[in-house]
């Protein structure tokens, strides 16, 4: 038995305090290697587990791949062995506490796909020792951390409360945001225990200067999160509806947002777009409609917005069908540019792009399509790696109809707006040029 303090293991506590607790992250993506990297840079030694060896060995390298990372920062970090990455999981022997933040993707059903939680899970059961620390970051279903995870890691032998601790804290990353970052954002944790609760929230408290919010379960934690993304899956649904409705007005709807905006409370404003992307905010909402059908609860609200958001794709591609037409053209072999493949500006993401869709729609209509993103050199279309390519006066001018996807700043909008003939604007970017564009139309 370990001894403890209410319930808290009193070894790993003061090893978090005296930050010579050894920090373990399964799984280095987007969320895992900042995160991996803000408790280095505390004072941890943190080894990263991911399965994919080419992650782990540019890790080692010092070569960082994710956009909120600082490339100089990762080099430092690994070649002071302050942070280093593997794929065997024997070395979660060695640590203290481990965080999993693995991808939990949906499935072709929508259903949620919790097998790399399970992996992870298994894997971890494996090596566990007494006094650890477990923490489930990746977004799921509220129930998750309880039903799915603490049977798994306590079929090692150890119980939750007793010798082993269990929380949730969903990750809180927005990749590209310039003001928040995974080591200000405030943090909302949830333990099985109030003793899983307080030593998992001394961890982030000793890491990340944004507030530790502490709740009542892992359920709460993970319910919130859901919140948070399917609050915004339902407002740009709503944005997104009022876009098809102003254009069949001949509203502007852009403006009629900027208007609303004047308003100084009760209006916060959403803007519409060729669809959502990103790992977030397309996927969780479906994680607790399908959780609701076990309390035989239809989210009705939740859904429809969904239908709404992933329907935007038909629109943007009927009014590329009708804008063609008003200039004798069809789709079929008409020449096409997209300028932006990223979900969203000024990032290299393409997780859930809704430029994907479109572009298979292109593609089946038989136009011929190029990609400009200065961002992102290749991505995978339908088992293939294209190249994007750059934005010069003669795509531009050779294009039947060029298309603006993704709003980067890096664009030139001035070169654009000249070269351009006939432009739809699915994001609003060429405002200010769009009295220089020979045909401009704005979703």
């Amino acid at each position: 038995m370990i001894a403890t303090l209410n319930g808290v293991s009193k070894e790993l506590y003061a090893k978090i305090e005296t930050k010579k607790a050894t920090i373990g992250v399964v799984g280095l993506g987007y969320v895992g290697l900042p995160l991996a990297v803000e408790k280095a840079k505390a004072g941890y030694k943190v080894i990263g587990f991911d399965v994919q060896e080419a992650r782990v060995e540019m890790v080692n390298n010092g070569i960082n791949y994710i956009g909120d990372v600082v490339d100089e920062e990762l080099a430092v970090l690994t070649k002071s062995e302050r942070l280093r990455a593997t794929a065997d999981y024997s070395f979660i022997r060695e640590v203290d506490a481990v965080m999993i933040c693995v991808p939990t993707p949906l499935d072709n059903y929508f259903q949620p796909d919790t097998s790399y939680v399970e992996n992870s899970a298994k894997a971890i059961a494996e090596h566990l020792h007494e006094g650890m620390l477990v923490v489930l970051e990746s977004t799921t279903y509220p129930g998750t951390t309880e039903e799915l995870l603490k049977p798994i890691l306590e079929s090692s032998g150890l119980v939750c409360g007793r010798n082993l601790h269990i929380a949730y804290s969903p990750e809180r990353v927005d990749p590209g945001n310039k003001v928040y970052n995974t080591k200000n954002t405030p943090k909302v944790v949830g333990g099985v225990t109030p003793a899983c609760t307080k030593i998992a929230a001394a961890l982030y408290r000793a890491v990340l200067e944004g507030d530790v919010h502490e709740v009542s379960s892992p359920a709460v934690a993970e319910m919130e999160k859901i919140l948070e993304n399917t609050f915004r899956n339902i407002n740009i649904g709503l944005a997104n509806e009022m876009a098809i409705l102003c254009h069949k007005m001949n509203i502007n709807v852009w403006e009629v947002i900027e208007a609303a905006s004047t308003k100084p409370y009760g209006f916060m404003p959403f803007y519409p777009g060729p669809g959502l992307g990103g790992h977030c905010i397309p996927i969780d909402p479906f994680y607790l409609t399908w959780k609701a059908r076990e309390y035989k609860y239809h989210t009705r609200l939740i859904e429809t917005a969904g239908e709404i958001n992933n329907s935007m794709a038909d629109f943007v591609i009927s009014r590329c069908t009708k804008i063609l037409n008003e200039h004798k053209k069809a789709l079929n072999g008409s020449a096409i540019v997209l300028l932006g493949a990223a979900y969203k500006k000024d990032i290299d993401d393409m997780r859930e792009s809704p430029a994907i869709p479109i572009l298979e729609q292109l593609d089946a209509a038989g136009a011929k399509w190029k990609v400009c993103d200065p961002h992102v050199s290749s991505f995978h279309f339908k088992d293939k790696i294209i190249d994007t390519v750059a934005v010069t006066p003669e795509l531009l001018h050779e294009a039947d109809l060029v298309i603006l996807m993704t709003d980067h700043s890096t664009f030139n909008y001035e070169l654009i707006a000249e070269h351009a003939k006939v432009l739809f604007d699915t994001r609003n970017g060429l405002k200010q040029w769009a009295a220089k564009i020979e045909h401009y139309y704005l979703l």
